[in-house]
């Protein structure tokens, strides 16, 4: 199993790459402004523009945005904290990233009503018109746990690969066997599977989301590094607003 050190190091490789920054940016105090690009070997999530990311480890956070409106996040961004930024009307979605403590995780006991039972990427037709599971169930899914009770599956965790050496992990439990211990005990499964393949596997939840929260944490992962998935800049009128504002304050600069 990879060691925690060789894990750090992948990771911020590959976020180096999807936020155009070294990998040591992560590794320093201060914020750092990147230029939005696609470079090859990124994470497969979409791609919005005008693009702001924000993503903060450690004691750095790096600012991710296109070059056409830099100008304008770099007027709203410097001079701020770290914790100030995150309060900034650009943003309201944070997701929470984590990955597995590998030097800690064990097998944990699963509930003993439920059955348990792998998919491999050949055999995901089998449950691929499933209700209740979009979720796991969505595209490039290659690996899934599922939990059965009485003949029917009520819970299943899948990951993906969305890189080359990171695998995101999602978990679906139907709601009426939620709070049984179902999502933790497939995560961990799922986890401990994935790292034994050789991959790194990750979890991220919405920072309000706190069942999923503890979910992580109880199936063996530690906080790693926040991100912001929404942005104020795919709203137009904000955005025009903005640019606006900038260019009132440029102005007003050149005449003194």
């Amino acid at each position: 199993m990879i060691d925690k050190n060789q894990m750090m190091d992948c990771v911020r490789s590959q976020l180096a790459l999807d936020y155009n920054c070294s990998p040591d940016d992560f590794l320093e105090d201060g914020i750092f402004f990147t230029e939005a690009v696609k470079r090859e070997g990124r994470r497969s999530y979409p791609w919005r523009s005008p693009r702001i990311e924000m993503i903060a480890m450690g004691n750095s956070v790096v600012i991710n945005a296109s070059n056409d409106i830099m100008p304008l996040v770099r007027k709203q961004f410097v001079g701020h904290l770290r914790e100030e930024i995150f309060c900034l009307p650009f943003f309201y979605g944070i997701n929470i990233y984590y990955l597995p403590d590998v030097d800690k995780i064990i097998p944990l006991e699963k509930p003993t009503e439920f059955e348990y039972k792998w998919f491999e990427k050949s055999d995901l037709p089998q449950i691929s018109k499933l209700k209740g599971f979009g979720y796991v169930l969505g595209s490039s899914v290659n690996l899934v746990i599922a939990a059965i009770y009485n003949g029917k599956i009520i819970g299943m965790a899948g990951t993906k690969a969305d890189c080359e050496k990171m695998r995101v992990v999602n978990v679906d439990v139907l709601k009426k066997y939620r709070n049984k211990g179902i999502a933790t005990a497939l995560v961990n499964l799922l986890t401990l599977e994935v790292l034994n393949r050789g991959f790194i596997p990750y979890y991220f939840t919405g920072s309000s989301n706190t069942a999923s929260l503890r979910t992580a944490v109880k199936a063996g992962y530690f906080p790693a590094w926040t991100h912001t998935y929404k942005a104020m800049t795919e709203n137009k009128s904000f955005l025009s607003r903005m640019k606006n504002n900038l260019r009132i304050k440029l102005k007003r600069i050149m005449q003194l």
